[in-house]
């Protein structure tokens, strides 16, 4: 899920709303292109079923994007009573992600007597990370009970590459449920689920 208020822009006019599919792999292709000072334009061709995108800087060099069919019924965001809530700085989960890389695909996230960890084995061996309130790392952390729940790591460490090492990065965690994690960039938020790994018996 990602929100821009309409106080980010320069310049904002839209009528009514407008519901349009972009295929995000390749919009994020495009937007890598744009320099740090130019300015971004966003313009919605309905006749032709385009996304304009433009940057002004040194050049002007605009793109024009195929929008995509979004007929289908929408999937709802996901309605969880979770376990857990915490809030860290996202440097103390990209570190663990890093370190967890090195033993395993998975790795099981968790809350267990006012800590919050990351665990990773395979055959290479374990890993165990922990962090807890006296740390400087974990800002906050409620909990209804105990909770863990297994995740791949490969999406996992995808939803924190818009976060940078001071990002304050919050996760809501229940046991083998999805996990939510939500951040701020600068007017932006994000907030993506990620389904967990089930084990069977």
């Amino acid at each position: 899920d990602f929100s821009l208020p309409k106080t980010a822009f320069k310049t904002y006019s839209v009528e009514g709303i407008a519901k349009i599919g972009i295929a995000l792999d390749y919009l994020a292709q495009i937007m890598a292109r744009a320099k740090p000072n130019d300015e971004l334009t966003l313009e919605l061709d309905e006749q032709n079923s385009r996304l304009k995108v433009s940057f002004k800087g040194t050049a002007t060099r605009r793109f024009s994007v195929p929008l995509i069919d979004v007929s289908s019924a929408e999937l709802p965001i996901p309605k969880i009573d979770f376990d857990a809530e915490l809030t860290l700085k996202a440097d103390v989960l990209q570190d663990s992600l890093k370190d967890a890389s090195l033993i395993s695909t998975h790795v099981t996230m968790g809350v267990k007597s006012e800590s919050f960890f990351v665990q990773a084995s395979s055959s290479k061996g374990e890993l165990n990370s922990e962090t807890n309130k006296a740390e400087k790392g974990l800002l906050e952390l409620k909990s209804k009970k105990d909770c863990h729940a297994m995740f791949p790591l490969d999406f996992l460490s995808d939803t924190l590459k818009a976060a940078n090492s001071e990002t304050s990065l919050s996760v809501f965690l229940k046991s083998n449920a999805p996990i939510k994690l939500s951040y701020k960039v600068g007017d932006a938020s994000l907030a993506y689920f990620l389904a967990p790994r089930i084990e069977s018996d």
